[in-house]
């Protein structure tokens, strides 16, 4: 079984990692997140995924935009894979790549992408762009992926598409990870699962209960088999670890005890209703609750609040269930992530090899 990996959320959007006005030692600009992504790096994180905002939306007023971000992180770190997030339709996928496919070199290969199909009409609206309806966006999505592939593998690329047309475009330098840079999708509708069947290299998923991951996973493994194709799995999981069960569960009631309520009755009205629209009413945010949306990627369903040994317990089963990688947000982003690699990450490697000797043993 391949080694689990780790990354994190990015915070480059004001007001962390939860709709919540309890005090978050989280910021949003670059000097925090140099600090930040240095250490995620010495904790043993192997990806930082940077999100993609360009209005406020459930509070977050400010934005640094993913790329440009990328590119500057990748200056002062040395090992950490930087994830960045894009919307198509508010970029062209030629342009897109060549972007990725600097921010590669300068990397020296440690470029991803995170195509995220969208969910914020006022985005689109708001830039002049026509907003499509949830199929349709995800039909875009997948020919921007196939544009990215064909100009970072092709010596000349030609797409002719619902969406984007390429006539004999080059593009060069290609990147450095051969035969490319990875590529990650999340969504929960049937659109969205068969897309990442299709195109793409890895699955995120929203947080979860066990039972919905394991369904989640086996239903895009059963779809990419058809395929011919192997992805990887990515769950989203919001980490509280204290020394005692108590004191874990008593900062996630203090979370949502002080909840921005408008903001986050406002980011479930947007969500859900894209939620909804996928054909079975089974997309990103359509069966959760408000405390789910707290912690706007649903983490707190996954189960990562406890002590360190109980975080790192569920941190093995959902690699039993099919996770090769976990996606991290956090309260007091300095601390946390820096517990994280001190109490966690270890201690998942300790139990994990004490499993293999069981195993060997029986």
């Amino acid at each position: 079984m391949s080694e689990l990996k780790y990354a994190y959320w990015v915070p480059n959007v004001s007001g962390g990692l939860v709709v919540s006005k309890l005090p978050q030692e989280t910021d949003w600009s670059f000097e925090a997140n140099k600090r930040y992504v240095l250490a995620a790096e010495d904790a043993g994180f192997d990806f930082a995924l940077l999100q993609t905002r360009f209005f406020a939306s459930y509070g977050a007023e400010y934005q640094l935009e993913a790329a440009t971000l990328a590119a500057a992180l990748a200056s002062v770190t040395k090992k950490i894979n930087l994830i960045s997030a894009v919307h198509p339709g508010l970029w062209h996928p030629g342009v897109y790549a060549k972007m990725m496919a600097t921010l590669d070199h300068i990397s020296n290969g440690r470029a991803a992408v995170n195509v995220v199909s969208g969910w914020f009409k006022g985005e689109f609206t708001g830039y002049g762009e026509p907003w499509l309806e949830h199929d349709e966006r995800y039909r875009r999505s997948e020919e921007f992926i196939r544009v990215l592939r064909e100009l970072w593998t092709e010596e000349e690329a030609t797409f002719k598409g619902d969406f984007y047309r390429i006539n004999g475009a080059p593009l060069k330098p290609k990147p450095v990870q051969k035969p490319t840079p990875p590529i990650f999708q999340g969504g929960n509708s049937r659109a969205a699962k068969e897309m990442a069947a299709r195109v793409s290299d890895w699955y995120f998923m929203n947080g979860n209960t066990t039972d919905g991951f394991k369904k989640q996973i086996e239903e895009v493994k059963e779809l990419a088999a058809k395929e011919g194709r192997t992805l990887q799995y990515a769950v989203n999981g919001f980490v509280i670890v204290r020394d005692t069960e108590e004191e874990a569960v008593s900062v996630l009631r203090d979370i949502v005890s002080h909840a921005d309520v408008e903001a986050v009755k406002g980011f479930g009205e947007a969500v859900k209703q894209a939620g909804a629209s996928s054909k079975g009413k089974e997309g990103m945010w359509s069966n959760s609750t408000f405390e789910d949306l707290v912690q706007y990627n649903d983490g707190f369903k996954t189960g990562l609040i406890g002590t360190a040994e109980q975080v790192a317990d569920r941190i093995i089963e959902l690699k039993q269930l099919g996770a090769d990688l976990i996606l991290t947000g956090f309260l007091h982003y300095e601390k946390d992530i820096k517990d994280f690699g001190e109490k966690v990450i270890p201690l998942v490697k300790q139990k994990e090899v004490q499993l293999q000797k069981e195993v060997i043993s029986v």
